[in-house]
């Protein structure tokens, strides 16, 4: 697959045609989500993506005699690098599998029914992943294990999901952005030449005050919330009692994954760990459970079950049935399927040179300080969009945007704060983004139901570009006009 010299050779395409695929994909994917809803996600969307790529190619191989190997070598690439988040990916369905058949997911919605009160439930949750996030360092580990209980009470508690997971994607993503051991947060400061706890300080300007009002208005909703009555709670105990056997013993498996995860362990191997012991617990605790899910097989076949592919039990309840249905490792495959056909559109657009093209766009409009904030801003979620990866969409967008804050003399710290704030936060806002397929796979609510209430996500773009224009806390080596 080896393309040898070929990437120096491709020409830089007109603007022009480099958008032509993106009008393609975006007039595609509006036609599926009006055609398809929220099952745009069984293929629709896939197809979308790769069409979008024919595209792409075509007018890469056609006007610009690209050859299809050196196209080939680039999506290939793409993919390896996701590769790793799809094991993660399979994983956490195998997760979220075996800690709904073992009682700890049953148990945390129990439990929390009777600790969290319904009016401050909304904020709590956003609290509560916020500091698990800080803690693991992961967005995607927090929504998977406490996350997945967190939306089953909001459920109980009369909540709709979209408002649910939108406080628990703002909690998880303001951790995921603040934490010392969060991967895009090493990165964004490793790809900017930004020293770490340097680079979360200063986040700290933008972050705390749209943390701030997002709870805010996360308390106002709960305090306006038509409290569910006791009885509704009180069926849905009762009903989640009748099949699981909830005992605060099954919490030890959730203490050991905090443990492995303080440890450093890598997070393929806490994740595997904590799912087998998911599945062991489920044995110990849950055999009736587990008879019921193998359809009157053996015990040790409803744990297997549980953690590759669906796993339900018979409630005559539809809530109670919907907050214990689990669709383990098979649950992921839509969003595996998604993310692949996603990394052969973004590795075409980036072998056709097609994402260089539309930057040089992006740095032409730079005219002062707000607008190269506002540009970068721009930049890192386009390739949020384009690339369907944060990881690649902040390496892009720090590399792309280092020799002109650089030149302008800005100080390094201040790309890599615009950066994440660009990239990170945005990225579970992406329908078809790795993010957002996950988050959305992972809490059963689709990324456009939950997009409107992810406050501090939407938040953190518009404060970074407000600061630049009010130019609070930004310094200068060299002198010039500021706008």
């Amino acid at each position: 697959m080896n393309n040898t010299g070929n990437e120096t050779k491709v020409p830089l395409p007109s603007i022009w045609l480099s958008l032509a695929p993106i009008l393609a994909l975006i007039a595609m994917l509006f036609f599926s989500v009006t055609a398809f809803g929220v099952g745009t996600l069984d293929g629709a969307s896939q197809l979308t993506l790769l069409v979008s790529a024919a595209v792409a190619a075509a007018i890469g191989i056609g006007v610009y005699k690209i050859k299809w190997q050196h196209l080939e070598s680039a999506f290939i690439t793409t993919i390896a690098d996701v590769m790793p988040s799809i094991l993660v990916l399979l994983l956490i369905g195998a997760l979220s599998g075996a800690w709904m058949c073992s009682g700890i997911v049953p148990g945390f919605i129990y439990y929390g029914m009777k600790i969290i009160h319904p009016q401050f439930f909304l904020a709590t949750a956003c609290i509560v992943c916020a500091v698990v996030s800080m803690m693991t360092g992961s967005s995607w580990t927090t929504i998977a294990t406490i996350g997945l209980a967190l939306i089953g009470i909001g459920r109980a508690q009369g909540f709709e999901p979209g408002i649910v997971a939108g406080a628990i994607i703002s909690g998880s993503y303001f951790g995921d952005k603040m934490s010392p051991l969060s991967d895009t947060t090493v990165l964004a400061s490793s790809v900017t030449d930004t020293p770490l706890f340097t680079h979360i300080r200063y986040m700290m300007v933008t972050t705390v005050p749209a943390m701030t009002i997002t709870l805010i208005i996360f308390l106002f909703l709960g305090l306006n919330h038509e409290v569910t009555s006791t009885e509704q709670m009180d069926f849905i105990s009762k009903g989640l009692c009748s099949k699981f056997n909830i005992s605060p013993w099954i919490f030890l498996v959730p203490a050991l994954t905090a443990i492995l995860i303080a440890l450093k362990t890598p997070s393929i191997i806490a994740l595997f760990i904590s799912a087998i012991m998911g599945g062991v617990f489920a044995l110990i605790f849950q055999q009736n459970a587990l008879v019921e899910i193998a359809e009157g097989g053996s015990a040790l076949k409803g744990a297997v079950i549980a953690l590759y592919g669906d796993a339900s039990l018979d409630f005559a309840d539809k809530t109670l049935k919907e907050l214990t249905e689990s669709g383990g490792m098979a649950g992921m495959l839509n969003t595996v399927w998604l993310i692949l056909c996603a990394m052969v559109f973004g590795g075409i657009m980036k072998g056709c040179r097609m994402l260089d093209a539309i930057t040089a766009l992006f740095i032409r409009a730079i005219r002062g300080r707000t607008s190269m904030i506002a540009s970068t801003v721009a930049s890192g979620s386009f390739f949020n969009i384009i690339l369907a990866d944060q990881y690649l969409a902040i390496i892009l967008t720090g590399g792309m945007y280092m020799p002109v804050y650089t030149s302008k003399g800005y100080e390094n710290r201040l790309l890599s704060r615009t950066t994440e704030d660009a990239v990170t936060v945005t990225s579970p806002l992406i329908p078809w983004s790795t993010c957002g397929m996950t988050q959305a796979t992972m809490l059963n609510v689709p990324t456009i139901t939950y997009l409107p209430y992810s406050f501090f996500n939407i938040l953190c773009p518009i404060f970074t570009i407000a600061v630049a224009a009010l130019g609070f806390g930004i310094k200068r080596t060299i002198s010039g006009n500021e706008k």
